[in-house]
């Protein structure tokens, strides 16, 4: 089994669009959608017949007022600053709180209880060539980081559950947590280039964080066409930093149409130029796996 991601240091690139594409191309593949703050590899791959679970972010302090007699002594205790008193009367800022629970254990009237975050949630479902599983994290939930690791120890299990021998990952953009996360433990990176000056800057910054740990990185430069001296600065960077440039994909109305119509566009135009220029990307993905196992 090998556990592939595609990231990019910026978002905007197009990788999405060409994780949902990769993933039609396999005969059995799990995709896992990482961007568990916007996910959107669904929209594209439709999943169907879903498995729901719950995902518990944290937990935050409620203070009972009928029971609350305004000591003081959680508000001395609270590292956070997450509680305030205004005019006598102790209110948590839920903003602050971080859910350590000592203001819970030290209030001796009992008025301070914990409530659970748990808006969030993953799901497992099938598609066409296997099986995808992707996550939603609720609006002002946190702990995106330990939710991504969530979605990928399901993967590992339902890859191991239906033999697929390819996990395929949606990450997040930029080189936070949850990209953290995505990478950490693959066996290759996907990195998706935009021939832009931010593009450029944060593809070094991201291959900066790959480098950290250690993991095999490819290049793939999308719209390229857009801005040729920019695609060249960025293909002469990375052989100056050895890591392989396996496509440059054109700007094309195809890609746009698919995610229109909610397709990938190796489905909604198999045999356009661009199609045909991410299958010898997956091709050249999958020969280097190959290669590095003899």
């Amino acid at each position: 089994m090998i556990e592939i991601a595609i990231l990019s240091g910026k978002g905007g690139t197009g990788k999405s669009s060409l994780s949902a594409a990769l993933a039609t191309l396999a005969a059995k593949i799990v995709a896992a959608d990482c961007d568990v703050d916007a996910a959107n590899l669904h929209l594209v791959l439709n999943p169907k017949d879903y498995r729901e679970e719950v995902y518990v972010s944290g937990q935050k302090a409620v203070i009972d007022p009928d029971r609350c007699t305004n000591c003081g002594i959680c508000l001395s205790y609270c590292r956070f600053e997450a509680i305030s008193n205004k005019g006598g009367i102790h209110r948590i800022i839920e903003t602050a709180c971080d859910g350590c629970q000592l203001c819970d254990r030290v209030c001796p009237e009992n008025a301070i209880h914990m409530v659970s975050h748990d808006k969030s949630r993953w799901f497992v479902g099938d598609i066409a060539n296997g099986k995808m599983i992707h996550a939603r994290l609720a609006p002002g939930e946190d702990n995106s980081g330990k939710l991504v690791n969530i979605v990928r120890d399901q993967a590992r299990e339902t890859a191991f559950e239906i033999q697929s021998d390819i996990i395929l990952i949606d990450g997040p953009p930029g080189i936070g947590c949850p990209v953290i996360s995505s990478l950490t433990g693959v066996d290759k990176v996907l990195l998706v280039a935009e021939p832009s000056l931010s593009g450029v800057h944060d593809l070094k910054r991201i291959v900066e964080l790959t480098q950290h740990f250690r993991v095999q990185t490819y290049v793939v430069i999308n719209k390229y066409d857009l801005n040729d001296a920019l695609s060249d600065a960025i293909v002469n960077w990375c052989r100056s930093v050895q890591i392989p440039v396996i496509g440059q994909l054109p700007f094309d109305r195809a890609v746009v149409d698919a995610m229109v119509n909610c397709e990938s566009v190796t489905n909604w135009a198999p045999d356009s130029t661009i199609s045909n220029a991410i299958k010898r990307i997956w091709n050249k993905l999958l020969q280097h796996e190959q290669a590095k196992s003899f």
